[in-house]
């Protein structure tokens, strides 16, 4: 397999995994296959997990190249299911797992997929290709469910004006035409310093894609499949996904607020599943020159310590 884009913050990512030879990892989102070779390059196998077929019908190769002895076996599933998926195939806990969420590059440049409007293409949207479609959720549903999704994905203050344009441009089957909706109904033209349609178009892809539940759901199963000292690396690109990971490793850790007169001090019940979070990391300037792509990325990574998974203790309870 060619490596056809080098993911974000990849020395920054490999630093927080510290992979060596012996240790076992997880990659969630395995797209072009980026952090898994340089995990691999490190001494450490990888299960590596895509519900995209296409990324991974393209990394069999890699797979493939130990033979008798692989370094990485693949996974076509949900990072959701890495628990179960490791669980059920005989592994036990691991050192460390890497999520690199939203949208890959590759989806992103294939016109086809419908990801981006740069090109036109068909109103896909689909990471694994199945289910409903951008189009199917424009086309079909109500004007005031499609400004729910676009103020809560996209933080779009104007979605109740866009909402009513897509009603009334019904139906759409192009990226192109989805952009140019929003363009109109926001009163954007050439020359301003940021297309809108940008915020629309993520908060379509997070909504038929499932991304922050999906996101909830792979970091409690990261939590749950790594040893003690292992270590969790998250790359997110947008507020709303940066804001959940911070918020999860914080809980996760025990950094609650400490108390007041006006609020005791919370009384922690448990060890914290967490240690050692990390502050934001961010991409410096040169490689943002490399590649314009990783501006927003932002990095977040922590220690798992000995205490049990927190889902483990409320089934015990």
């Amino acid at each position: 397999m060619t490596a056809l884009h080098i993911p974000v913050l990849l020395d920054e990512v490999i630093a927080a995994l510290a992979p060596a030879p012996g240790m076992i990892m997880a990659d969630g989102t395995f797209g072009a296959g980026g952090y898994t070779r340089a995990i691999i390059a490190g001494g450490a196998r990888v299960h590596a997990f895509d519900r995209d077929p296409d990324a991974i019908a393209a990394g069999r190769t890699l797979a493939e190249a130990n033979g008798a002895d692989p370094l990485l076996m693949l996974y076509h599933a949900r990072f959701s299911d890495l628990a179960d998926a490791l669980r059920d195939g005989g592994v036990g806990q691991i050192d460390g797992v890497v999520f690199d969420i939203g949208v890959s590059s590759m989806q992103l440049d294939q016109p086809e997929r419908g990801f981006a409007f740069s090109t036109d293409g068909p109103l896909d949207m689909r990471m694994g290709r199945d289910g409903p479609s951008a189009a199917d959720f424009l086309n079909l549903a109500a004007e005031a469910d499609i400004a729910d999704v676009l103020f809560r994905y996209g933080e779009e203050r104007q979605s109740r004006r866009i909402a009513r344009a897509v009603v009334a441009a019904r139906p759409l089957t192009t990226t192109r035409q989805f952009a140019d909706v929003v363009r109109r109904a926001l009163g954007w033209h050439p020359g301003m310093p940021k297309d809108p349609a940008t915020r629309s178009f993520q908060a379509v892809r997070i909504h038929i894609n499932g991304e922050l539940d999906e996101l909830a759901a792979g970091l409690a199963a990261a939590e749950a499949v790594l040893a003690p000292g292992g270590r969790l690396a998250v790359v997110t690109f947008h507020s709303l996904e940066d804001r959940m990971v911070k918020q999860f490793l914080r809980e996760a850790s025990g950094m609650v607020p400490a108390g007041s007169r006006h609020m005791p001090e919370p009384v922690r019940k448990a060890a914290p599943a967490f240690e050692k979070p990390s502050s934001a990391i961010r991409p410096g300037d040169a490689e943002i020159a490399r590649n314009p792509r990783a501006r927003s990325a932002t990095l977040r990574w922590a220690v798992r310590s000995d205490a049990p998974a927190r889902n483990q203790r409320d089934l015990a309870a």
